[in-house]
């Protein structure tokens, strides 16, 4: 029961990680546009890119990941048939 609950956790498919990816830019741009609106000028502008650029690192960094379980998973599957 706990393995079932864990796996709604676990990123699983490009689709999967786009879905999250999108969440975090939702959320980044309403951070960002209440920060321009509390700082206006260029100190809001930077905050931001900063909160944007933020999800472009994260979102490369989850796609990186789901990449590189796909390839470990192919490497242990070939291990196990030879």
């Amino acid at each position: 029961m706990l393995a079932k609950f864990k796996r709604l956790f676990v990123i699983k498919t490009r689709f999967e990680a786009f879905l999250i990816i999108y969440a975090l830019a939702l959320g980044a741009t309403a951070r960002g546009s209440a920060y321009l609106n509390e700082y206006p000028g260029f100190g809001g502008k930077l905050l931001l890119l900063a909160t944007t650029g933020a999800v472009f690192l994260g979102g490369a960094k989850i796609l990186d990941a789901i990449r590189l379980e796909k390839e470990l998973a192919a490497i242990k599957a070939e291990a196990v048939q030879d």
